[in-house]
């Protein structure tokens, strides 16, 4: 047997050998076949993030984790195959002085194949005994040279093939690693472009330009919705009871009008009617205060009717039929004079005499009116030693807010807060438990058209229109200028796409749009009192960009007016 066979028995016998000592502990194919399973997941939801039209943020973090895991498997793989290679080399020496012992078992083996029994007979001094003795032992010893010639032979025929399958699983590896690089620089850009998309999103979506404000507050103000009673009777249709002439018609009711801070005058009348006290209604709507005596005598300047007492201003005040419960008029007279001192710093300045200030007349209200201002005289409501500017609106719908969260201006005394009698988990429970639920505008479809019954509601086209407007807005915010209302001409002059041409854009950027709306749903967070979602056939907005959108594209005057608004299908 040559140098050359030597070596190639001694390398393929060391692979057998350390192979079963080192690769089956280290890279097994159990352990090869879940980083292809893992790689192949990472390539399925590879697809799936690229056909996502927004990708979720969470969703990418997942898969960033799991191709760590990916790439950490394979590191450790390839750790341990150059662990084996080293100790190929090492153990090579060694191999070498196992196959000197090897070759003289075979030489012997064979040199007894090769050898006449009778001759060894002939050429023996042994006796007959110790002949067949020797004999014995001998084919004992040959059989013993056969029986391991035959292992090692067995062992041999494998030899190739393992060393085939170390030198495949190689190349495996260094494949796997390949494709791991590329879905570690696909995932990690996916991850940055969805974040970079989120932020567009939040910036061009959450908040419509400027122009686009001013319009929705000028429609908003349109509607001549009163912010408090002093305006006179509501009038807020319940278009429920209303029929459009077609079918399915959908309304999109809100609770409450504007502007939904401090006192809620519908609520203070049902916290009256269940029997709580004028200070206890206060303090329901306005926290950190106290309530301190003031000069009922001090000037009031009141803008084109020169000056009056304190007192005397407020028995001027038409701010809440006089029918109402006494408890709640003396509410609205606390919260009136209150309002007064703020406004004009304790009487340096001037008031309004409409709502926009407070409603004010100069003949005296008289009545029971003027019980409940005699009966509080001089009391305000005082926060942070300062008189509190009383804020107040006739229906907050089952909310009230802070000044923060609807004007901006943040202060110590107004506050989110349920106004309901108990808790609240669904718009049936609000409708019955909220404390102003007997405000004609409590629930209702802001605005109407000539037609159809003068009513707000709106027809299945016209929904899926909304919905096709605003998938259109987010996929490329440069079209928004183009999304306003089709029954009236845009605002500066601008082209206002019709439905059709909204469909033809959407098609265009391979985004199916909708025909026509069949299934609406709400989901709405009864703590704070928001909207949180719109569902409309499949498709899915946050209740604050529907409401925007809506706003913009819905025909006539018609309008979301507030946070929390349901949907009514007939």
């Amino acid at each position: 047997m040559n140098l050359m066979k030597k070596r190639f028995f001694s390398i393929v016998f060391l692979f057998v050998f350390v192979f079963s000592l080192f690769f089956k502990s280290f890279v097994s194919a159990d352990e090869l076949a879940e980083i292809e399973k893992q790689i192949a997941e990472l390539e399925r939801a590879r697809q799936t993030s690229i056909d996502a039209t927004r990708p979720l943020e969470v969703e990418l973090d997942r898969l960033e984790e799991k191709l760590a895991s990916v790439q950490a498997s394979l590191k450790k793989a390839e750790e341990n195959i150059v662990l084996l290679e080293k100790s190929i080399v090492e153990r090579e020496k060694e191999f070498e002085v196992q196959y000197v012992i090897l070759s003289e078992r075979v030489e012997s083996y064979y040199k007894s194949l090769y050898v006449p029994s009778s001759l060894m007979t002939l050429l023996s001094s042994q006796t007959a005994s110790g002949m067949a003795k020797d004999l014995a032992y001998r084919k004992m010893v040959g059989d013993e040279d056969k029986k391991t010639i035959a292992n090692i032979s067995q062992d041999l025929l494998g030899l190739e093939k393992d060393k085939k399958k170390v030198e495949e699983d190689k190349e495996k590896l260094a494949i796997l690693q390949k494709k791991t690089d590329e879905q570690a620089v696909f995932f990690r850009d996916e991850v940055k472009g969805a974040k970079d998309y989120q932020t567009k999103l939040s910036t061009q979506i959450a908040e419509l330009s400027a122009r686009q404000q001013q319009l929705i507050s000028q429609r908003l103000a349109s509607l001549n919705l009163p912010t408090s009673l002093g305006a006179g009777p509501l009038y807020c249709t319940d278009d429920r009871n209303l029929d459009p002439g077609f079918s399915p018609a959908f309304g999109f009711f809100t609770y409450g009008i504007p502007h939904r801070v401090g006192m809620n005058q519908y609520g203070a009348y049902g916290r009256a009617k269940a029997g709580q006290g004028y200070q206890t209604i206060l303090q329901a709507y306005f926290s950190n205060i106290s309530f301190e005596q003031r000069d009922p005598n001090m000037s009031i300047k009141v803008q084109g009717n020169g000056l009056f007492g304190l007192d005397e201003y407020v028995k001027r005040i038409y701010e809440v039929p006089d029918s109402w419960p006494m408890e709640a008029l003396k509410a609205q007279a606390v919260a009136a004079r209150s309002y007064v001192l703020a406004y004009t710093n304790n009487g340096a300045g001037e008031i309004c005499t409409t709502q926009a200030c407070q409603v004010f007349k100069p003949e005296p209200k008289g009545g029971n009116w003027e019980q409940a201002v005699n009966a509080t005289q001089g009391q305000v409501m005082v926060s942070g030693g300062q008189v509190i500017k009383a804020w107040y609106s006739s229906t907050d719908g089952g909310y009230t807010h802070s000044s923060a969260e609807v004007w901006g201006s943040s202060t110590a005394w107004t506050r989110n807060m349920k106004d309901t009698s108990g808790g609240v988990g669904s718009f049936t429970e609000l409708n019955s438990q909220a404390y102003d639920k007997d405000s004609p505008c409590f629930y209702a479809a802001q605005g109407s058209r000539s037609e159809y019954a003068k009513s707000a509601w709106l027809k299945s086209s016209e929904v899926a229109d909304i919905v096709n407007v605003l998938m259109l807005a987010k996929a490329d915010s440069s079209t928004a200028d183009h999304l306003y209302q089709t029954d009236k001409s845009h605002p500066y002059g601008g082209e206002i796409w019709n439905e059709a041409r909204v469909r033809q854009e959407l098609q265009s950027r391979n985004i199916t749009p909708l025909t026509s709306a069949s299934s609406v749903s709400i989901g709405a967070d009864f703590g704070s009192g928001r909207t949180t979602t719109v569902n409309i056939d499949g498709k899915s907005f946050s209740g604050s960009e529907f409401k925007d959108y809506f706003n913009l594209r819905a025909p006539a005057n018609i309008q979301i007016v507030g946070p929390l608004f349901n949907v009514e299908k007939k």
